[in-house]
């Protein structure tokens, strides 16, 4: 399934200057091209873009007659950029996969894991057949499962025990790695599209008790089915102990997550043995992106990278209504989402620039880069980010960075290299695996070391966005841009004279 984006008019205009530039880009991408959906989880924030739940080629595209207003920049830097058209590239072009392969094998991905494409398995595991496996093994297994048919205190399914089973499977391998049921892989289908998804509880720090304390569970979640209730201690999330030093909005990224990714809780009853719980994030709801005007500076709040993430970015601007002369872009406790997605965010700063090296076992190294205007171009950037920053927008990050297109301020971002692919089993049910890993487009490593920032911070992040506006600031040489409709262009332009 393949989502195609509308005609985008844009329109540079100097002011009393009359040519027009339109630039009709088309952008295919892959529905589950996923990249950075495991530890790493997000916070949808309140917001002023609404996502529209529907497919660009309806003809409803997001950004379809937008124009986009030059005010006191070069001509014919936005001239160039207006004419940049086409598919993003990928440098291999002799390889017969499309870019979207490198991180989602698509509706076809059961046949294209046959024999024929293992080419790179040791001999002495491909020559291991399923009926070669240890029958002590086998019969360990079938003796674990007949135990707890019979002697677990619940009576438990045999469908429900081998779903755990290739669960486990695979989570052992790593902890982005997942057997997908029904109901998460249609949420992480319908991520793509613009959920977002929580466990279902909300939890507390109380001192007198010393922990964290849930304090609300929602009827029928996911924390709901497992048990969890009211007044249970929660003790870890992920692999993050939590303590009295965390804040309520740490608790709750790490909660909070990508529609149908799973996280385990570590929690307790007060007094009782510790127990892990794996609550999958299927409590849904709409993610959205803030965006706000603060000094003619654009701050744009990007939860996660989707489908038409570029497209609700070009949109929000154009809701600001206003000339726009730096961009701050927010991707504290992101983490990650649709690759491709990244590569797109990118373009709009950087033209015909490498943005990922991207290496996996079936196809040798491949670099994603730009191939789309860069509307955004004459504007100066600042990205803040934390240690919940990962993945797609650690992609991001680095690219800008090593471009020197970007100032990078806050902290060490959370340093996930690899890329995941959902692998459709049948209509309702898939494998998340982790198929690829990816570097900066200088070939520099970002799995478990993070893109470094330019400008650190610490202390309480509540300042951490003026200390990002006091830097950028710095950088803001023109009256900037600003995005209106196709038929407002005149009388905004009569306007902006006007006020001269």
């Amino acid at each position: 399934m393949l989502l195609s984006a509308s005609k985008l008019s844009v329109e540079p205009v100097k002011l009393g200057w009359t040519q027009r530039a339109i630039f009709k880009p088309v952008l295919k991408i892959g529905l589950l091209g996923l990249l950075g959906i495991g530890s790493i989880n997000l916070h949808a924030q309140a917001a002023n873009v609404e996502p529209t739940g529907k497919s660009a080629t309806n003809g409803n595209s997001l950004t379809a007659g937008l124009q986009l207003i030059s005010l006191n920049v070069d001509d014919d830097l936005i001239d160039n950029e207006a004419s940049e058209s086409g598919m993003l590239r990928v440098a291999d072009e002799t390889d017969s996969r499309t870019d979207d392969d490198i991180d989602a094998l698509g509706d076809n991905a059961v046949a294209d894991l046959t024999d024929d494409n293992l080419t790179d398995i040791p001999a002495e595991v491909a020559q291991v057949s399923l009926n070669a496996i240890s029958p002590e093994t086998l019969k360990t297994f079938v003796a674990v499962v007949d135990l707890v048919r019979r002697q677990y205190v619940d009576p438990v399914n045999d469908e429900e025990l081998f779903d755990n089973a290739m669960s486990g499977m695979l989570t052992k391998l790593d902890s982005h790695a997942e057997f997908l049921d029904a109901e998460a892989y249609e949420n992480l289908r319908a991520f793509t599209e613009g959920d977002v998804g929580n466990v279902g509880l909300k939890a507390e720090y109380q001192p007198a008790e010393g922990y964290w304390v849930v304090t609300d569970i929602v009827d029928e979640s996911p924390a709901d089915k497992k048990g969890i209730t009211v007044g249970d201690y929660i003790h870890q999330i992920g692999q993050f102990k939590i303590d009295g030093d965390r804040q309520s909005n740490d608790v709750e990224q790490l909660l909070n997550g990508i529609a149908g990714t799973q996280v385990d809780v570590t929690v307790s009853k007060a007094g009782r043995r510790k127990r892990v719980i794996t609550l999958q994030r299927n409590n849904t709801h709409l993610q959205t992106i803030e965006t706000r005007l603060v000094d003619g500076i654009a701050v744009i709040k990007l939860p996660a990278f989707q489908n038409n993430t570029r497209e609700r970015i070009l949109q929000s601007l154009t809701n600001l209504d206003a000339p726009v002369t730096g961009i701050l872009l927010d991707l504290r406790d992101n983490p990650g989402g649709v690759l491709i997605s990244a590569v797109k965010v990118a373009s709009l700063f950087m033209s015909d620039t490498d943005v990922v090296q991207v290496k996996s076992r079936q196809s040798k190294l491949r670099t994603l880069s730009t191939q789309e205007a860069a509307l955004l171009k004459p504007l100066p950037v600042v990205i803040l980010q934390n240690r919940y920053s990962a993945s797609a927008a650690e992609v991001l990050a680095s690219s800008l960075q090593t471009q020197q297109r970007a100032t990078i301020v806050g902290e060490v971002s959370y340093g996930k290299g690899s890329v995941q692919s959902v692998i459709p089993l049948n209509n309702e049910q898939a494998v998340k695996l982790t198929v690829a890993h990816y570097l900066t487009a200088t070939g520099k490593k970002i799995d478990k070391i993070g893109v470094q920032p330019d400008v650190s911070l610490s202390g309480n992040e509540r300042t951490w966005e003026q200390q990002a506006l006091d830097v950028l600031r710095q950088q803001v040489r023109s009256s900037g841009l600003r995005f209106v409709k196709k038929d407002n262009v005149d009388s905004v332009a009569d306007n902006d004279k006007e006020s001269i």
